[in-house]
């Protein structure tokens, strides 16, 4: 499972109007540390599909999103529910790192 590739095009529709929680990965080709993290962001779309839409931002394709988000460092992931930001994380961190913060956004309010 691919995760999403998410554009200022369709950002609107795929990430802010999402039934369910959404984890963007906000990334550029040049970028060390995002290539560190793309295999963990892979592996989160498969193990949670149907449950968290999972995508990435390509920071130097898609300059208005990423200007509207004050994405400074990439990698961020952000993760948005009911079309909001609820948390995120800056830089490579492990992958139990991420499916904590997922995990808690999963869980009945």
């Amino acid at each position: 499972m691919h995760p999403n590739e998410f554009t200022d095009a369709n950002f609107q529709q795929e990430v802010l109007s999402s039934d369910v929680p959404v984890l963007v990965d906000f990334w550029a080709i040049w970028c060390g540390p995002c290539k560190m993290i793309a295999p963990y962001v892979e592996e989160i779309a498969g193990e949670y599909d149907g449950r968290i839409k999972v995508g990435k931002v390509d920071v130097d394709n898609n300059p208005q999103i990423s200007m509207t988000y004050g994405i400074r460092s990439i990698p961020t992931l952000l993760v948005f529910k009911g079309g909001k930001v609820v948390d995120q994380i800056i830089g490579a961190v492990p992958k139990n790192t991420i499916v904590q913060k997922l995990d808690a956004q999963l869980q009945p309010a």
